[in-house]
């Protein structure tokens, strides 16, 4: 077929183009499944990690419910109502309500098709046109998740801004919001970010927070928060940071995909009545209804806390674990042949690498590692919605990895990557 058969609409090619969150895709599925199955050393991809644990407590409920005849066929069945299961939403409602002393009911509560969908829906409600003129999602700090980067219906969606870098001992940073570049802010529709931050495992701190819900009332929008990797499930953060006070300008997104359950697509907005009806709305018009399975599985566990528990004492614990491995590796593999810092590790699934004199870039970095069969995730991706002026070496220095793949997996990635990198520096 003629690559210029059909002649497809702005919008069309915008969300169907190639980008990084495709790449990284479909480098996903040929690594875990496809002809480079067994010989890729996965360092991309935001996969969890399979905790036995944690899956033998699922493997439990999903036997329990097909035990259960009337609960399998009513699962398999039946269309829910576009905002979610009445009864799972009533569950959140009063377990979240219950466990941050939130004032909330399952009018709070919409579920979505993962959390990648709920900030497609996110962005169309509060981004692009708004009484004839053209609004933004702001980023309050560069880099942000690689998923978001596409999902504009119009171009020029998102604003970003470069951070405030601390360099920490020979070989750590972190990223911290600069908030005088927050001054000056208009036609901004809403303000978002991911805590932790994927890519870099950033957790932004309390006092920060504080200050971006003030950024947000000046504003008059709402600021939304992805916690995807964050509390109180899958809890995968290392440092002192609580989830915040919730009121009705504060959106907050969970998933279900971190604790162990991506194929299900399940994902939980908290936000105003206004919100989740508005939601819920777009997701009948899209899809009808949301996947009944993730909520049958995780329902009674949440109802019964077991769920928090099972992220606090099993998970929360294996990916520090990982992380403090991870770093370790780095230093044992590349020590000092050649230049590097690692961002602080403060949560997530990942370590951000800086390489501060590397001159290739780091997209031809990952497709050198790519034919030595390790996946890694250039960093470049994640620095969109940047100012068009803005000339900054940093965005093609960095590059993502992940730690939840096996331990001996990231340690021969890491030595084949630093192999690959003294060759760069002709160390």
């Amino acid at each position: 077929m003629s690559e210029n058969r059909f002649n497809f609409s702005e919008t069309g090619n915008r969300l169907s183009a190639a980008c990084g969150i495709v790449e990284l895709m479909e480098d996903l599925g040929r690594a875990m499944s496809g002809s480079d199955g067994g010989t890729m050393r996965m360092l991309g991809g935001g996969n969890p990690a399979a905790i036995p644990e944690v899956q033998s407590v699922f493997r439990q409920r999903i036997a329990e419910i097909a035990a259960n005849s009337a609960e399998c066929d009513r699962m398999l069945l039946n269309y829910d109502g576009p905002a979610g299961s009445p009864a799972f939403r009533e569950i959140v409602a009063e377990s979240f309500g219950k466990k941050f002393n939130w004032q909330i009911t399952a009018d709070n509560i919409a579920i979505t098709a993962g959390s990648q969908a709920a900030f497609f829906q996110l962005f169309a409600l509060f981004g692009g046109t708004a009484n004839g003129r053209p609004r933004q999602i702001l980023l309050p700090i560069a880099p942000e998740y690689i998923g978001y980067a596409d999902q504009g219906l119009s171009p020029g969606l998102f604003s970003a801004h470069v951070p405030k870098i601390e360099l920490r001992g020979d070989h750590d940073f972190k990223y911290h919001v600069d908030f005088e570049r927050l001054a000056e802010l208009h036609d901004i529709g809403a303000i978002a970010i991911s805590r932790p931050t994927n890519p870099s495992g950033n957790v932004l701190s309390n006092e920060e927070l504080a200050r971006l819900r003030q950024v947000a009332q000046r504003l008059g929008v709402p600021l939304i928060i992805d916690n995807a990797y964050g509390l109180p499930f899958p809890g995968a953060i290392f440092t002192d940071a609580g989830l915040p006070r919730w009121d009705e300008d504060l959106i907050l997104v969970f998933s279900l995909s971190k604790v162990g359950l991506p194929g299900v697509r399940t994902a939980i907005v908290v936000a105003h009545p206004e919100v989740v009806q508005r939601v819920s709305a777009m997701t009948a018009v899209i899809g009808l209804a949301n996947n009944n399975i993730g909520q049958a599985i995780v329902g009674p566990l949440l109802a019964g806390g077991e769920l928090f528990e099972l992220a606090r004492d099993v998970i929360q614990p294996f990916y520090a674990q990982r992380s403090a491995h991870a770093r370790n590796a780095v230093g044992e593999a590349f020590g000092s042949r050649f230049p590097y810092r690692m961002h602080v590790n403060e949560g997530a699934f990942f370590l951000w690498l800086w390489f501060p004199e590397l001159a290739i870039g780091s997209r031809e970095l990952y497709r050198r590692l790519k034919e030595r069969n390790v996946l890694i995730v250039p960093g470049d991706y994640f620095f969109y919605g940047l100012a068009p002026e803005t000339e900054w070496r940093h965005r093609h220095q960095c590059i993502r990895i992940t730690f939840s793949q096996s331990e001996s997996v990231v340690a021969e990635g890491l030595k084949i990557m630093a192999d690959e990198l003294a060759l760069i520096h002709n160390c």
